[in-house]
């Protein structure tokens, strides 16, 4: 889409004029700060979320440096004893059902090794190791380089609970057990392996969801979708957190493209962090090199040219094809086959990127009869995929269409604010009209 399409005078006084861009996403982030870490949304997320910090402290970096770094300790504070980083810190200032499911759900503190404060269960993609370089990148200090220092023990524990206890099927591959742990929770690619959860939307009958008090129904989850959520969740609650016989018992079991590319690209840049903090970079550059192979022996589909998630309840590829299948290019050493199949999808109908983009990139195929282009994950566009699938191209040396959809994505907001997610045809604001990492990552766009 072009930068005005749609937009309002106002509005596109934003678009031409980068300095208002930025004191908009620079307000947003300000406002939405809460004494240690930025809330993705005062309304819809009002706790710290995992992914979300490691994307805002990207755009933090480069206008409030110290506060990047605040927000990624503060995350890891929360880490388990086993490494793992919750999907969720809860703020205990906040009252009973100000989120649901909040931590009464959980129970974290009857789980072994939770830390002190309320957090989920679940993980999300491990985007922090890459989040922490770039900020150290975008603001290089001397008290930069100390957090970089502290985290870094940090950061390789959330990279050995993955490797050690989420290889569910041995292949060199990270399992996700709830589709909220892929980021994107609603994606059509859940869809059948969500259909053999058992749970019927009666359930929500016993709770308030606190999402649709906020936002449209229409453009969130189903309530089967939310019933089924809480089955998982239980479930795995039920199993004290632990990962062992996980493929015995537990009812969702996924390897995703897009968090298996963030566990590649975390060695990535681990590597690079290690070489800043004096220690041995090579043990991550091996185990980066090893999680590229396997993402490409067990979830790249010939025929289709793209990265599919692999349902290990059945041992199939799951067909839809997803925003998720494009994100392995954010690895360098993905070959070359690989990366020219993916850049082929990328620029078909389904993706449309382009030099010039006519629409923004949608995170579901836009040609398939089921793409919804109101409902959260079947088709809206969300600027950290887009930043990612981006970042993938320049990696792989194709800047001009990098170029289109940093174009698209800026002109997204110039034309809506830093609204959570957009609508993937006319670019119309959706979801929570203030969202933090929205607006980090229009400020690293605008960086350049």
């Amino acid at each position: 889409m072009t930068a005005d399409a749609g937009a309002t005078p106002a509005a596109r006084t934003r678009a031409s004029d980068p300095a208002e861009l930025r004191r908009l996403a620079v307000a947003t982030l300000d406002a939405n700060w809460e004494h240690d870490h930025t809330v993705p949304s005062r309304t819809l997320y009002p706790h710290q979320w995992s992914w979300d910090s490691a994307f805002i402290a990207i755009g933090l970096a480069q206008v409030r440096p110290e506060r990047a770094w605040q927000e990624l300790t503060s995350l890891f504070r929360a880490q388990w004893a086993d490494g793992r980083v919750p999907h969720i810190v809860f703020n205990p200032t906040l009252r009973v059902g100000a989120y649901f499911p909040g931590p009464e759900m959980w129970r974290s503190a009857d789980a072994p090794g939770a830390p002190a404060v309320d957090t989920s269960g679940l993980v999300q993609p491990p985007v922090h190791a890459l989040a922490a370089l770039l900020a150290y990148q975008r603001a290089p200090e001397p008290a930069g380089l100390a957090a970089l220092r502290r985290l870094y023990p940090a950061l390789v524990a959330q990279q050995r609970y993955l490797a050690d206890r989420r290889d569910v099927a041995g292949d060199g591959l990270v399992c996700v057990v709830h589709p909220w742990e892929s980021g994107l929770d609603n994606s059509p690619a859940w869809d059948a392996p969500m259909a053999a959860v058992p749970a019927e939307a009666a359930v929500m009958r016993a709770y308030r969801r606190h999402d649709t008090a906020h936002a449209d129904a229409a453009h969130r989850p189903t309530d089967l979708d939310y019933a089924r959520y809480l089955a998982i969740v239980a479930a795995y609650r039920e199993h004290g957190y632990a990962d062992r016989d996980l493929a015995d018992k537990h009812p969702f079991l996924v390897e995703c493209p897009l968090f298996n590319a963030a566990f590649g690209s975390a060695e990535h840049a681990l590597a690079e962090i290690a070489a800043l903090v004096g220690h041995d970079p090579g043990p991550h550059r091996g185990r980066a090199a090893r999680i590229t192979d396997a993402l490409v022996r067990r979830l790249h589909d010939p025929t289709t040219g793209t990265f599919q998630p692999r349902d290990l309840r059945t041992g199939r590829l799951i067909g839809a094809r997803t925003v998720l299948g494009l994100t392995p290019l954010v690895l360098p050493d993905l070959p070359a086959r690989q990366v020219d199949a993916l850049v082929v999808e990328a620029r078909s109908a389904r993706f449309g990127v382009a030099r010039h983009m006519e629409r923004p990139l949608p995170t579901y195929d836009r040609t398939a009869p089921n793409f919804e282009p109101l409902r959260y994950w079947r088709g809206p566009s969300w600027l950290n995929t887009g930043w990612l699938v981006r970042r993938g191209l320049l990696t792989h040396g194709h800047p001009e269409l990098a170029a289109g959809l940093r174009h698209s994505m800026i002109g997204l907001v110039a034309g809506a604010g830093c609204h959570e997610y957009f609508h993937p045809d006319t670019g119309a604001g959706l979801g929570s009209p203030a969202f933090s990492w929205t607006a980090a990552l229009v400020l690293d766009l605008l960086r350049e």
